[in-house]
């Protein structure tokens, strides 16, 4: 694939943040940079870099979100504020094995997301 000063643009973006960005948070950064980008544009290239592994798209409901960080990880999910977060677990292997010998079903990956509260709103209630 040739060099795209635009895909340049939304790689530097998406690494720039421990977010999760949605493509509309990388739109409206991308706007900084160059004003007349559209969004169609903005969709494709991260399509582009997801398939070339560059970043990965990971699903938090209907919205894709994309990550820099292709490690295999699970996330923490706040309802409140909506942030996402990287964090590891120890179990997966463990997960995995009780899955294929359960179901036989042969697991190619694992994403766990954990829905709570986070550190900064359950803080608020504790004090409340």
């Amino acid at each position: 694939m040739r060099y795209s000063r635009q895909r340049e643009i939304i790689r530097a973006i998406v690494f720039s943040t421990n977010s999760h960005p949605t493509a509309d948070w990388v739109y409206e950064k991308a706007k900084q940079s160059i004003p007349n980008i559209s969004l169609g544009t903005v969709y494709r290239n991260l399509k582009q870099l997801t398939d070339q592994c560059t970043i990965r798209t990971i699903y938090d409901g209907t919205v894709a979100r994309y990550d820099w960080n292709k490690d295999s990880h699970d996330h923490l999910k706040c309802i409140e504020c909506g942030e996402m977060i990287d964090i590891q677990t120890n179990n997966r292997n463990t997960l995995k094995s009780a899955v294929k010998d359960l179901h036989d079903f042969d697991i190619t990956d694992v994403e766990i997301t954990f829905i709570g509260k986070c550190y900064k709103h359950n803080n608020k209630e504790k004090k409340e």
